[in-house]
C-alpha cells in the first residue's frame, strides 16, 4: 500500500490546479472562521445586550470546538472537488488503465483511493483543529485551553469523509469531471436538502438520516445556543454515527463494485 501510495503522489505532486484548491481551502477555513469571529466581535461591541442571549463569546475554549467545526464544514466542497478531480483524471489520462497494465489489481487501485479519501479527510481536520485551536488560544490565552467538546474535532471528521466518499463515488459513476461535479453539487446543495426538509415534516423527522444530513447533524449550530436547544430537538448522536458509517462503506462498496465490474 505504501509503494502505491507513492505512486499516487507522482501523480498529483506537479498538478498545480490540485495544489492551488487545497490552498484555498486552507485559507478559506480561516478566512471564514474570521468572518465568524469579526460578525460576533462586532455584534456584542454595537449592541452589548446581544450578549445576554448570545451568552460567552462561541470562540472561547471549549464552545471554539464546535463554533470552528460548524463554519468550516461549508467548505467541505473543496475536499470533495480534490476527490472527484483525481478520480475522473484517471479516466481521462488513461492511467487506472496503466496501473493495472504495470501489476496493480483493480482492489490495490480502488483502496488507494479509499486511502486518497482518508488523508484528505484527515488533512482536512487537521486545518480545522488548528484554526480551533488558534482561535480559541487567540481568545482567552493558553490559560483557557480546554479539550473538553473536541469530540467535534471527531465529528467534522467523519462529516468529512462522508463528502469526499461521495463525490469519489459520483467521480467512479460519472467518470467525467463535469458531469461528476454537476451531480455532487447539486446533490449536496438541492436535492438533500429539499429530501430532509419534506421527510423532516411529513416523516417524523428521519430526513436528518439521509446521507450528508447524518454527518451534518453531527455538528449543531453553535450561535443563540441556548435558544436552539430548547426549539429545535436535535437526533441522537449515537443514531447518527451509526447511519453515517453506513453510508461510508456503502460508498465504498458501490465504488469497489462499479469498479471490479466497469469496462477499463
Amino acid at each position: 500500500m505504501l509503494y502505491n501510495l507513492k505512486i499516487e503522489w507522482l501523480k498529483i505532486k506537479n498538478y498545480r490546479t490540485f495544489w492551488i484548491l487545497a490552498g484555498l481551502f486552507v485559507i478559506s477555513i480561516f478566512g471564514i472562521n474570521y468572518i465568524g469571529f469579526a460578525i460576533e466581535q462586532e455584534t456584542m461591541k454595537k449592541a452589548p445586550e446581544a450578549g445576554m442571549i448570545l451568552g460567552t463569546s462561541r470562540f472561547l475554549f471549549p464552545d471554539v470546538w464546535g463554533t470552528i467545526a460548524y463554519l468550516s464544514s461549508f467548505l467541505l466542497f473543496i475536499p470533495g472537488l480534490l476527490m472527484i478531480i483525481s478520480i475522473t483524471n484517471e479516466y481521462s489520462f488513461k492511467t487506472h488503465r496503466q496501473n493495472i497494465i504495470d501489476g496493480w489489481s483493480r482492489l490495490d487501485f480502488i483502496y488507494v483511493k479509499l486511502a486518497d479519501a482518508v488523508i484528505l479527510a484527515l488533512g482536512s481536520t487537521l486545518i480545522m483543529f488548528l484554526a480551533a485551536f488558534g482561535f480559541g488560544i487567540s481568545s482567552g490565552g493558553f490559560s483557557s485551553l480546554s479539550f473538553s467538546g473536541s469530540q467535534y474535532v471527531f465529528y467534522f471528521f467523519m462529516q468529512a469523509l462522508s463528502y469526499i466518499l461521495i463525490a469519489l463515488l459520483f467521480g467512479v459513476l460519472f467518470k467525467r469531471s463535469g458531469i461528476a461535479l454537476g451531480v455532487f453539487f447539486l446533490y449536496a446543495v438541492v436535492i438533500e436538502n429539499m429530501a430532509a426538509g419534506l421527510l423532516n415534516r411529513y416523516a417524523g423527522g428521519i430526513g436528518a438520516y439521509l446521507p450528508l444530513e447524518s454527518t451534518d447533524n453531527l455538528i449543531p449550530f453553535p450561535f443563540l445556543k441556548n435558544v436552539v436547544d430548547q426549539v429545535v430537538k436535535r437526533p441522537d448522536t449515537t443514531y447518527l454515527l451509526i447511519a453515517a458509517s453506513i453510508y461510508l462503506v456503502f460508498y465504498f462498496w458501490i465504488c469497489k463494485r462499479r469498479f471490479q465490474t466497469d469496462d477499463l
